[in-house]
């Protein structure tokens, strides 16, 4: 099958892409589909894949268990999620993908899964922007919640138009997950990292101390993306920006503090005088 147009003006990404033949790519979406399965990032049918080849997307089918696909079952599509080829049909959450597409030129794949703990958070509606460990910044940013949508709709779809320019992972709202990448591999870490940092998140938080990065150590991460060849969104300048720590702790003496001390007590005292 002709994977269409190449050039050597072609993006980096697309040379891999176009470099591998399509036998490749259908092993490569099978091999991370089985990854996914087995760290319970999907179960049972749940999940999907996509790779951009040109004009057109080699996606997975719907009703298929991700870990256990077979190279003959991903099915051909034209960048609006229209299927053009194979003999099953393809997943509904298609027009998700299309959007992300249509909004990231430099995106090249696409990952959609439910992964236990990140999806813990869109349930509860809590992005993760909390700047807990330096290979998370760098990787990821900060992850929005996108608003609810009933899955397999263009509504859903549409949830995600203003954050897919900014972010390379998005919570969907009692929903799941969807990551963004490179080539297929990059979307997978993303969602691999996605999924680390939100249970990181929670167990932090049962053990009741989230101790943050610097503000200047964000912005020192963030700058480093280039040097470390690490592409994507930049999410420093979105509504939902990383989280960190600000101020620097406050020294107070023993004076400083029998001070605060008894000026408190006056107030309450006060207080109680006037009921």
């Amino acid at each position: 099958m002709d994977l269409g147009p190449w050039t050597l003006d072609s993006p980096p990404d697309c040379r891999i892409l176009f470099a591998m033949d399509e036998a490749g790519l259908r092993e490569l979406v099978c091999e991370i589909g089985r990854r996914m399965y087995s760290k319970d990032m999907v179960a049972a049918n749940e999940g999907n894949l996509s790779i951009r080849v040109g004009d057109r997307l080699l996606a997975t089918p719907t009703g298929m268990c991700k870990g256990y696909l077979k190279p003959d079952d991903l099915v051909w599509t034209d960048l609006e999620g229209k299927q053009t080829g194979g003999r099953l049909k393809v997943s509904s959450e298609i027009l998700m993908h299309s959007v992300v597409y249509l909004h990231r030129p430099d995106v090249q794949a696409v990952c959609h899964g439910h992964p236990v703990y990140a999806t813990a958070h869109a349930v509860a509606g809590i992005p993760l922007t909390a700047a807990l460990m330096p290979e998370v910044v760098v990787t990821l940013g900060c992850v929005p919640v996108a608003p609810y949508a009933t899955p397999s709709t263009q509504q859903l779809a549409d949830s995600l138009v203003d954050l897919v320019p900014r972010h390379d992972a998005i919570l969907l709202a009692n929903h799941g997950a969807i990551t963004l990448g490179s080539d297929l591999e990059a979307a997978f870490f993303r969602m691999e990292v996605l999924e680390h940092y939100a249970k990181i998140a929670i167990l932090t938080k049962v053990l009741g101390e989230q101790t943050l990065l610097s503000r200047e150590e964000v912005e020192r991460l963030f700058d480093l993306r280039s040097k470390y060849g690490i592409s994507g969104a930049d999410s420093r300048d979105s509504s939902c920006a990383v989280t960190a720590e600000d101020s620097q702790p406050v020294e107070l003496s023993r004076s400083d503090l029998e001070s605060l001390i008894e000026t408190a007590v006056q107030e309450v005292a006060r207080l109680s005088e006037g009921k």
